[in-house]
């Protein structure tokens, strides 16, 4: 299937027992890479769509739609970073569109990631590779501070 011309980000997040929130951190089994779930677009797939699938293509995350929220964070990723995609020649960035995700069961790791840790919110965002992870870490956090979290169904 031909990729769609956007990235996609979700972080997983659960409640802890004292009321405090941790999230899931993930380590790409090639490289050196703390991240959360990213993955593109597949054809003409809306953005939650290619979140929905990509949580469960790499973390075994099914869950309904009361259990994502669209955050406002937006990053722009350069078209270089997806070299086999087949993009028009205008393509020179894309939109990476972030989703968080509470859940309450397991996470099953595809062959993408060898590992994965629930953090609290210093040490995920210490742990992070990628400033766009941190933006939306930092979002999620607050919104889950202030009780700001609307799902998106």
């Amino acid at each position: 299937m031909p990729r769609a011309p956007f990235n996609i980000l979700v972080l997983p997040y659960r409640r802890t027992a004292v009321g405090t929130h941790h999230y899931a951190v993930f380590h790409r089994s090639t490289v050196e890479m703390w991240q959360f779930i990213a993955g593109g677009g597949e054809d003409d797939e809306a953005p939650l769509l290619a979140a929905m699938r990509e949580a469960s293509e790499e973390a075994g995350i099914i869950v309904g739609h009361r259990a994502w929220q669209k955050l406002d964070a937006i990053a722009s990723l350069p078209r270089a970073a997806f070299p086999s995609a087949q993009w028009p020649g205008s393509v020179y960035v894309i939109p990476e569109y972030c989703f968080a995700v509470r859940i309450e069961g397991d996470i099953r790791l595809s062959s993408e990631h060898d590992r994965y840790e629930w953090l609290d919110y210093a040490s995920a965002r210490s742990r992070l590779t990628w400033d766009s992870n941190r933006v939306a870490l930092w979002e999620l956090h607050e919104r889950l501070a202030s009780k700001n979290v609307v799902p998106v169904g």
